[in-house]
C-alpha cells in the first residue's frame, strides 16, 4: 500500500512538472529544460505508470506519446455546423463586407460595430469537445455537418489541454457539462522542415498545411506524435454564450491553457482593420508558422445567430487572403540534380533575396522545356514567387533588364554525380543518367524511396544516414540494408548502440509490410501505388511478375504499353537479378497474402481515381474501401475511368475528367456509394 501511495505522489509530481515545462516550451517559448531532460521526465512517468497501471488517467502527459492504431475514423455529428469562411483578396472587398455587416446590424437596431481581427493560420480546422473539463473527442470539420473522430491523434498535440483547469468554477455548466473549442491544427516551420528532411525528395510535402492534413489521418498515433504539430484556438462555445464577446472568448481560451497566437485586435473602425492587415503583411513572415491572411469577426457573439449564414459561410465573418509574394533577383548559374530514376533537374542558383520572410537563393526550374518556355538565360533578372509553396518558383524574366553578358543555359553532356554521358528518351522532356546501378545519386534516391512511409516505412533511416551508407560502400542497393550489422552501424558518425539497434529493429519490422508495398518500394519507373496494387492482384508473386511478357503486362488494368515496357526493362537489368537474390534472404513478402473478404459489390467493375485532398480518409484507406467492394483504383484519367472522386485542391486530373465527360463525385457522394 505504501508503494502505491508513494508512486501516486511521484506520478502527480512528474505530471505537474511535465505540464509546467510543456507550457513554458509551447506557450511562452521560454524552456527551462533541454529536450533530453524533458524526455527523461516523460520516460520516468511512463515507466511508473506501466508499473502501476491503475494510476493511469486519460489526462496524463503519457497519453500524448501515441501508440493507438486506428483502422477506421468514425463519423461524428457536429453540435453546430462548422462553416467555412468566404475569402476576399482586396481591401476594397473588406470594405464591402464591413458595410454589408453594418446594414444588417442597423436592421437589428444595433449602431455599434466592433470587429475582431485575428491572424489566419494556414492549418486544418478541428473541433474539440470537453465534458466536465476532460477532453473526450477531437473531430475534423469534414463536410461541416459531420467530421471524423480523430481523438487518439489529437491527444498527441502538446498545445491541446487534455483537462481544463477549474472547470466547475469557471463555467456556467449545461446539463451535459460540455464545452466546445474550435481551432486549427498546424505545423511550425521548423517542425515542417525537419519532417521533409526525413523523407525522400519525391515524397516531400509541398507546404505545412498539406503535411498537417496528411498527418492527422495517419492510422498510427505514435507516428502522429512524431510530427510535432500544434493547435491554435479561436472559438469557444458553452461558456457565458449569451454575454461573451469574441474578444473576451479569446482571453478566456488563454486562461484555459489554449494557444491563441496572441496576435489579435479589437477594431472599432474600418481604418483599424486596414491598419492591422497592412501591419501584418510584413510582420507575419517573422512568425515561426505560416499565416495566409486575416480573419475578421463581429465581436458581439450574441448577434451571430441573428445575422445568420449562407449555405456555406457565416455573414458575420470573412477571411482576407494576402496575395502571393514576389521578388526580383539575379540568376547566377544553374546546377543539375540527379533523382532516383536518373532524371536531371535544373536548379537555379539565385542572388539571395528576402521573400516571404526567408532568404531565397535557389529555385527549381523543373526541366529544359520550362527553361525554354521562360526564355531564361544565365545572369538574367528574374521574378520569383512564393504562394503557399515551400520552394519558390521563377515565374518570368525581366527582359528589359537583360545584361549584355547573359548566356544560354546549356544542357549538360555528363551526369554531375558519376560522369556518365546523359540520354534523352524520344518523346520525353527530361534528360537521364543511364548508369542506374552505380550512380551514387540514384542509389541514394532508391534507398530513400524504399524506406519512405508509403513504401516499407523504415523509421530512423533518414537522408544523412543513407548518404553515409552509400558513400562508404556499405549499401549499393536496398537488399544490402538487410545485411547491415550493429557493429557496422555503431561506428558511423552520429550513430551509437541505441540508434543502431533502432535501425535493425525497423528493418525487421519492414518485413511485415505487404507484397504490393514492396512492389511500389522497388521504385520501378511509372509504377505508383495504384499500379503496384494492380500488379499484385494480377501476379501474386515476384516469380510470376518477373516472367510476365510486355504483352501480358499491357493487359493488366491501368497498365499501358509504356508502363509495361518500363516493368520489363526493370526485370531485365543485371543488377535486378542480384537484388532479388538478396531480397530472398531477408524475409520480405515476395508473394501476396490471402486476399481480404469482399464487403459488398457496390463498386464491382468500376475503376475509381482519387484527386485532391480528402477530409475523412487518407488516400490509402479510401483505396482499400474501393477494393473491398469489388472496384479498382487507377492512377490516371481516361475515357474508361468509372468515376473521379474530387477532394479539395483538385488539379489537372479533375480538369481532364470534366473534359472527357467522366463522372465526378464529391467525398460525400463517394461515402454514400460505399
Amino acid at each position: 500500500m505504501t508503494d502505491i501511495i508513494s508512486a501516486a505522489e511521484e506520478i502527480a509530481h512528474l505530471r505537474s512538472e511535465i505540464e509546467r515545462h510543456s507550457h513554458l516550451y509551447y506557450m511562452e517559448a521560454k524552456p527551462e529544460l533541454s529536450d533530453y531532460d524533458f524526455d527523461k521526465l516523460l520516460e520516468k512517468l511512463i515507466a511508473l505508470e506501466r508499473q502501476f497501471p491503475d494510476l493511469v488517467t486519460p489526462d496524463s502527459p503519457s497519453q500524448r506519446v501515441g501508440g493507438t492504431i486506428t483502422r477506421v475514423f468514425p463519423a461524428v455529428q457536429h453540435r453546430e455546423p462548422m462553416l467555412s469562411l468566404s475569402n476576399t483578396y482586396s481591401l476594397a472587398e473588406v470594405e464591402e463586407f464591413y458595410n454589408r455587416v453594418r446594414k444588417l446590424l442597423l436592421l437589428e437596431g444595433v449602431h455599434e460595430q466592433e470587429m475582431v481581427a485575428e491572424l489566419k493560420f494556414d492549418g486544418v480546422a478541428i473541433s474539440l469537445l470537453y465534458r466536465k473539463g476532460l477532453l473526450v473527442r477531437g473531430a475534423t470539420r469534414g463536410d461541416g455537418l459531420q467530421g471524423d473522430d480523430i481523438t487518439a491523434n489529437i491527444k498527441t498535440i502538446s498545445t491541446i489541454p487534455l483537462r481544463l483547469p477549474d472547470f466547475g468554477s469557471l463555467f456556467a455548466q449545461s446539463e451535459e457539462d460540455e464545452i466546445e473549442v474550435r481551432g486549427e491544427v498546424f505545423m511550425r516551420k521548423e517542425n515542417f522542415e525537419q519532417l521533409n528532411e526525413s523523407r525522400p525528395e519525391e515524397e516531400r510535402f509541398a507546404n505545412p498545411r498539406n503535411a498537417t492534413a496528411g498527418s492527422l489521418k495517419l492510422q498510427d498515433s505514435a507516428e502522429v506524435a512524431l510530427r510535432n504539430m500544434s493547435f491554435v484556438a479561436y472559438y469557444l462555445k458553452g461558456y457565458d454564450d449569451e454575454a461573451s464577446s469574441q474578444f473576451l472568448r479569446l482571453k478566456q481560451l488563454e486562461k484555459l491553457g489554449f494557444y491563441t497566437g496572441g496576435h489579435y485586435r479589437l477594431c472599432c473602425e474600418l481604418q483599424d482593420i486596414s491598419a492591422f492587415i497592412e501591419e501584418w503583411d510584413e510582420k507575419r513572415w517573422k512568425l515561426p508558422y505560416e499565416t495566409d491572411g486575416v480573419v475578421l469577426k463581429l465581436n458581439d457573439a450574441r448577434l451571430w445567430q441573428k445575422l445568420g449564414a449562407t449555405a456555406k459561410s457565416p455573414r458575420w465573418a470573412i477571411a482576407y487572403k494576402y496575395p502571393a509574394q514576389q521578388a526580383k533577383t539575379v540568376l547566377h548559374t544553374v546546377i543539375f540534380q540527379v533523382g532516383r530514376l536518373g532524371t536531371i533537374t535544373p536548379v537555379a542558383e539565385l542572388e539571395p533575396v528576402l521573400l516571404a520572410g526567408s532568404t531565397v537563393s535557389r529555385s527549381t526550374l523543373h526541366n529544359f522545356d520550362e527553361i525554354q518556355r521562360l526564355g531564361i538565360m544565365l545572369h538574367d533578372r528574374v521574378i520569383i514567387e512564393k504562394s503557399g509553396e515551400v520552394i519558390p518558383k521563377v515565374i518570368s524574366v525581366v527582359l528589359d533588364e537583360r545584361p549584355s553578358e547573359a548566356e544560354a543555359v546549356r544542357v549538360p553532356l555528363l551526369c554531375p554525380e558519376c560522369g556518365t554521358p546523359l540520354a534523352k528518351p524520344e518523346g520525353e522532356v527530361s534528360y537521364y543518367c543511364p548508369n542506374e546501378d552505380e550512380c551514387p545519386a540514384q542509389i541514394r534516391g532508391r534507398v530513400l524511396h524504399f524506406a519512405s512511409r508509403d513504401a516499407m516505412d523504415i523509421k530512423t533511416l533518414g537522408k544523412a544516414l543513407v548518404d553515409q551508407l552509400v558513400a562508404i560502400g556499405l549499401v549499393k542497393d536496398v537488399g544490402d540494408l538487410y545485411a547491415l550489422q550493429e557493429p557496422q552501424l555503431e561506428s558511423l558518425e552520429r550513430m551509437g548502440k541505441k540508434s543502431a539497434q533502432n535501425l535493425i529493429r525497423a528493418l525487421a519490422e519492414s518485413c511485415e509490410k505487404s507484397y504490393e508495398r514492396l512492389i511500389y518500394a522497388l521504385g520501378i519507373r511509372h509504377v505508383g501505388r495504384a499500379t503496384a496494387r494492380e500488379l499484385a492482384n494480377a501476379y501474386p508473386s515476384f516469380d510470376l511478375l518477373k516472367e510476365a511478357s510486355e504483352e501480358e503486362l499491357s493487359m493488366v488494368p491501368d497498365i499501358g504499353p509504356v508502363v509495361a515496357r518500363s516493368i520489363r526493362d526493370f526485370f531485365s537489368k543485371p543488377f535486378t537479378s542480384d537484388l532479388f537474390d538478396k531480397l530472398k534472404r531477408t524475409g520480405l513478402p515476395l508473394s501476396a497474402s490471402e486476399p481480404k473478404a469482399q464487403v459488398n459489390t457496390n463498386f464491382e467493375g468500376l475503376s475509381v481515381l482519387f484527386t485532391g485532398g480528402l477530409d475523412r480518409y487518407d488516400r490509402q484507406k479510401a483505396s482499400e474501401l474501393v477494393l473491398e467492394r469489388g472496384g479498382r483504383v487507377v492512377g490516371s484519367v481516361s475515357k474508361k475511368t468509372g468515376i473521379v472522386v474530387a477532394g479539395h485542391d483538385s488539379g489537372s486530373k479533375l480538369d481532364k475528367a470534366v473534359k472527357l465527360g467522366v463522372r465526378v463525385v464529391s467525398e460525400d457522394e463517394f461515402e454514400a456509394m460505399l
